[in-house]
């Protein structure tokens, strides 16, 4: 994708939301644990009316509920355009003046079908059929098929609805897309409206501004504006880093290594390409497959590595271990791909290679609690390098979980103890782990209020102990099985600072930020000065330009504050001669002068210290 294609490719954001494929979830509109999801999903029912008055002949797909809105999709006349939100809009709030009841009524399913053949919905016609199917095939009798009607409008729906039009609060159509028919992109292309309720006027403006201000900050905007990254078809869902991205992502790997040689980690590397054979024995190729990239080779199947796991087993193994060695930690900075459909792709966020900051750690169960608990020292530390507070929950055992029952037991006790014994706050997700592990999962919530999950920790006795049989000694020189914690603190490098740029606005801390200073020579006579105090600066170990272009003093102050630069020195004759400089910040407060060594001693300090201020 050129650079230009991913500045329109964000002109508008509109949410993220899973592909719907079954019958049952086609006909389950509403929104567990919404409380405003009944009254969103009664305004998807409005906009469907809306759409069928003023473009006759359109079929209708779903509308149902996602965070913090609706949508509908449907198969049109003709594409929309963004002018006719607004003409859709009015005659949604005709429907919502005219306070018509929502009325639920009960059919046959024969008599549903044959209702919806006569009103030409191909689409619900299929969803009563999938239903009927369905039902043959599990020998249940089929239950009333549902249908719900306000005014003019009735549409196939389970439900629920507030109790008429006029209870719908103050809304707002966000623009439209384009949808497969049921996520398969052999089916129908349909248009997609996306909108937005809310309670109160206050909620709705509120929301309009987070999402205004989510595209100013948006990533991939940013990555372009600012020369971090750029993305390109010849790599689909790969990250094409820029000097000053990588420079972004070198900073926060060097944290991150200082922070593991503290706690004794071990850096390792295992290959990208692995045999199947791996993935058989760990489990993941039959769990995991159809994400991976499959190569062939002499008659032989190899997988790009999705994950790090199995592969430190290897390392593990190569020589007896002693229970004295436990914990032992390996951390690997591993090149990882994963096969994400295209649609799903989306800028840094949802990529097909990236790397993640993994480490394997082995315990000994009596070690279990204390590493835990050092482990949520290690997540709360690199996490105030950026300014952000993690929050905590125990997910616990899926339904689709390989290994012995009791096993997963002792892990999920193990992990509660050792929660409860470091006082942490967290909420427990049933049924949410991995189909290996238990696991802690961490979330933040970013400048805008929104939240993301971050980091993990998981607890193994399954996979990689039991499934590679990995023993240590212990002190009567018996074998014993140690416990395996995956973790992972940034995640997803690419993930991980993509978040930072949303947060940051792009303005990075100091530490962080790709270029911490530019040095602005006033004439060309004071490019040579300029250049001696960047040198002294990068002697500090900081990131320095100097901007020797023919363009005028204020025009390059300006172009540094755009690319959010913290600090510029502008550099005359006065300020050669007394070897000072008078730093200028990009919020535009001109600091007093000071030596050059005093200069570069504070910068350095500042970048030292990890702050956010």
């Amino acid at each position: 994708m050129a650079d230009d294609d991913a500045i329109d490719k964000v002109e508008d954001v509109l949410p993220e939301v899973p592909e719907r494929g079954s019958a049952t979830e086609l006909m389950d509109h509403g929104a567990a644990g919404d409380p405003l999801g009944p009254m969103r999903h009664s305004a998807a029912h409005v906009l469907a009316e809306a759409v069928l008055d003023l473009f006759p002949g359109t079929k209708l797909g779903i509308g149902p509920v996602i965070a913090d809105g609706f949508y509908y999709d449907f198969l049109l006349p003709r594409p929309l355009t963004p002018d006719d939100l607004p003409a859709i809009e009015a005659r949604m709030r005709e429907s919502i003046a005219a306070d018509h009841p929502f009325e639920l009524s009960e059919e046959t399913p024969e008599a549903a079908r044959a209702a919806l053949v006569e009103r030409d919905q191909p689409f619900k016609v299929e969803i009563v059929d999938d239903l009927a199917a369905a039902a043959e095939r599990d020998g249940t009798p089929m239950p009333p098929t549902t249908f719900y009607r306000q005014g003019p409008f009735i549409d196939l729906c389970r439900g629920p609805h507030v109790a008429s039009t006029g209870q719908i609060g103050p809304f707002k159509l966000l623009g439209t897309a384009g949808a497969y028919w049921r996520g398969d992109e052999k089916r129908p292309m349909l248009q997609r409206v996306y909108g937005t309720a809310w309670a109160t006027q206050e909620e709705l403006d509120a929301y309009l501004w987070r999402r205004e201000e989510a595209k100013k900050r948006d990533h991939r905007r940013l990555g372009v504006a600012l020369d971090l990254f750029s993305f390109h078809d010849v790599s689909p869902g790969s990250a094409f880093w820029h000097p000053r991205g990588q420079a972004i992502w070198r900073t926060l790997e060097t944290a991150m290594r200082e922070l593991q040689l503290r706690r004794g980690y071990q850096e390792i590397s295992t290959p990208i390409l692995v045999s199947e054979k791996l993935w058989r024995q760990s489990g993941h190729w039959d769990h995991y497959a159809e994400n991976m990239f499959i190569v062939e080779s002499e008659k032989q199947l190899f997988s790009l590595k999705p994950m790090n796991c199995p592969e430190s087993t290897f390392i593990y193994k190569s020589k007896k271990r002693s229970y004295r060695e436990l914990p032992l930690r390996f951390n690997e900075y591993g090149r990882l791909h994963r096969n994400e459909r295209s649609g799903a792709l989306s800028g840094l966020t949802r990529v097909r290679q990236f790397i993640q900051d993994d480490a394997h750690i082995f315990v000994r169960p009596d070690q279990l609690a204390a590493e835990i608990g050092a482990l949520l020292g290690e997540v709360n530390e690199a996490y105030s390098w950026v300014g952000l507070v993690p929050r905590f929950a125990f997910a616990t055992k899926p339904d689709k979980a390989i290994g012995d029952p009791a096993l997963w037991e002792q892990a999920e006790r193990l992990i509660k103890e050792a929660l409860d014994s470091t006082g942490a706050n967290y909420v427990t997700k049933p049924k949410d782990g991995t189909f290996y592990a238990p696991k802690i999962d961490i979330y933040i919530d970013d400048a805008l209020g929104r939240e993301w999950q971050m980091a993990t920790i998981q607890v193994d006795l399954v996979m990689l102990p039991e499934r590679f049989e990995l023993t240590y000694t212990d002190e009567e020189g018996q074998e014993q099985r140690p416990m395996a914690i995956h973790r992972a603190i940034y995640g997803s490098l690419e993930r991980f600072i993509g978040i930072l740029i949303e947060h940051f606005a792009g303005a990075f801390p100091l530490w962080l930020a790709p270029i911490q200073a530019v040095i602005i020579p006033i004439a060309d006579r004071h490019i040579e000065a300029g250049e001696e105090l960047a040198g002294l600066l990068r002697t500090r170990g900081l990131r320095v330009e100097v901007d020797g272009s023919s363009n005028r003093m204020q025009y390059k102050i300006r172009a540094a504050q755009e690319q959010k630069v913290p600090y510029m020195v502008v550099l005359g004759d006065r300020e050669i001669e007394a070897r000072t400089a008078s730093p200028r910040t990009r919020a535009g407060d001109q600091q007093p002068p000071e030596a050059w060594e005093s200069f570069a001693d504070r910068l350095a300090a500042e970048s030292r210290s990890r702050s956010v201020t």
